[in-house]
């Protein structure tokens, strides 16, 4: 037995010393760790159970009998994140470049079959340089069966990619497929085809980090929901995200122990939105003087930053926050915003996860670019999402709720259970002035001081119909609070309908406007 035992133990060790000391040295130098020490800073100490460490490739062809690595350049297993269930496999790029054959592949998809059963998140730590072009079509299978999983995972548990090398052509669309894509500044980058290609097709010169880097995903394209600073940092965020969802999308979001009083009243917010309605202000600012602790954890922050999506908590359960940023365009919804909340909020309908909507929109960003790139059908994808949406949602309108961007933002008519308006709220058509001008053109033009007229003509608008009062009159509003009560009355609908049943009309699926 003991003859036994040492070869299961030698074994291990040559499992375990990745590509080799050399190349575990050049990916240190990259700035890169290894594929199990970064399984080491994700998961809970000494809570790592490895399978499949002895798998190993079958290629016959291009002398690739000679080449045989135990794990088959993939570490897979389980273990807990603050003592919760996970999944996760890392590609190792020391061993043949983390390429992507088919035993490689059918470890991967014994991990997210075995998060399916469980009902747990499934963690990619993706470091790749693509399909194993040895096993020619067996590799591009292998890629397409991950990519069926998950499609079935979607919706059903949580999924988390973490890019943290290459990821090029066919290995970009898992990722893509997951919940939540991070990067990792300056050492990993992904996109369909690499700089040289680009160059040949288009004669357009590019850099790796230019055409595919963290900085670009995370800013113009939004394929990247996080851009980490390093890849302990981007480890420590996956931590922090799993704190917040729950393991499946069977159960309720988690609870912390709740410190900060609920019923705790914030005064600044009573001065916080400026008299000009103009005048931008800071609603990052509003919701951390609402939430637990003043912490958010922001999705996206770079990109389409005139909205805000994240979670937080209240009264120590996880919430989604969608909000307009009155900074950024005066928090107007686009193509890009209006695309980013629609995923977000379908993520935390998916997952049990209750809506709270802080609203000041102008309304859609009027262009021709935004028309031609298809605002219609960007914003409807907003508009679909809410309304699909069946967990607890509510809106608290802060300054403007102006025409369909009104009806788009979770609004009484499209299922919001529950909506607040601030006093200086503005629910109307379009802004008192533009009203102004279309409703009243010919008598201005016909006043003897048509600025004068016009002003209080603008001013009898505002007390006619741009105020709270008039949406409050017919229910569309449930209540006018004081901004300093925003906490506790947002708390106080939480608990009251936590135990929200609401199902949609039987159905294979709805046509989303994608």
């Amino acid at each position: 037995m003991q003859q036994d035992i040492d070869r299961l133990n030698q074994m291990r060790e040559q499992a375990q010393a990745a590509g080799g000391p050399a190349r575990v040295e050049r990916q240190h130098k990259a700035g890169k760790l290894t594929a199990r020490e970064r399984i080491n800073l994700l998961l809970d100490d000494n809570t790592f159970q490895e399978l499949g460490m002895f798998v190993q490739h079958r290629e016959v062809n291009f002398g690739m009998m000679n080449n045989r690595p135990l794990g088959d350049g993939v570490v897979t297993g389980y273990g807990t994140v603050d003592g919760r269930l996970v999944y996760v496999f890392a590609q190792d790029f020391t061993v043949m470049g983390g390429s992507l054959g088919r035993a490689h592949a059918d470890k991967i998809m014994r991990i997210m079959d075995l998060a399916m059963e469980n009902g747990a998140p499934i963690i990619g730590l993706q470091d790749s340089g693509g399909a194993r072009i040895q096993e020619g079509v067996a590799a591009l299978g292998g890629y397409a069966d991950i990519f069926l999983r998950n499609v079935m995972a979607s919706g059903v548990v949580p999924q988390i990619s973490a890019i943290m090398g290459p990821s090029a052509g066919g290995a970009v669309y898992s990722p893509a497929l997951t919940d939540f894509v991070f990067m990792v500044q300056d050492t990993s980058y992904m996109y369909v085809t690499g700089p040289d290609v680009v160059k040949t097709v288009t004669h357009e010169e590019v850099t790796h980090e230019e055409l595919g880097g963290a900085i670009t995903h995370s800013t113009k394209s939004g394929v990247a929901h996080f851009a980490s600073e390093n890849e302990h940092h981007c480890l420590m965020q996956i931590r922090e995200l799993l704190s917040y969802i729950p393991q499946n999308n069977l159960e309720e979001v988690p609870r912390k122990a709740a410190i900060d009083d609920p019923l705790r009243m914030e005064h600044e917010l009573d001065d916080i939105v400026p008299e000009n309605p103009n005048k931008p202000y800071d609603m990052k600012h509003v919701i951390e003087l609402i939430v637990d602790d003043t912490e958010f954890f922001e999705v996206q922050p770079n990109f389409a930053a005139n909205i805000i999506i994240g979670f937080a908590r209240f009264a120590g359960r996880t919430v989604g926050i969608v909000a307009q940023q009155p900074q950024v365009l005066a928090g107007v919804l686009d193509i890009d915003s209006s695309t980013k909340a629609a995923r977000f909020v379908r993520f935390c309908d998916a997952f049990n996860i209750p809506l709270v909507t802080l609203e000041d929109v102008p309304g859609f960003l009027p262009g021709v670019d935004q028309e031609y790139g298809g605002i219609i059908r960007h914003g409807a994808k907003l508009l679909y999402a809410y309304s699909e949406a069946t967990v607890p949602k509510i809106t608290v309108i802060t300054r403007k709720a102006y025409g369909g961007a009104y009806d788009v933002m979770s609004s009484r008519h499209i299922r919001g259970d529950i909506v607040y308006a601030w006093p200086n709220a503005e629910i109307a058509v379009m802004g008192p002035q533009g009203a102004v001008n279309i409703i009243y053109r010919r008598e201005i033009a016909a006043a003897e001081d048509p600025e004068a007229t016009r002003a209080e003509l603008i001013q009898e608008y505002k007390d006619t119909l741009a105020n709270p009062y008039v949406a409050a009159s017919y229910g569309y509003v449930d209540d006018v609070i004081e901004p300093h009560r925003t906490r506790p009355a947002i708390i106080a609908a939480l608990e009251m309908l936590q135990n929200k049943r609401q199902e949609n009309p039987p159905k294979k699926h709805g046509n989303i406007p994608l």
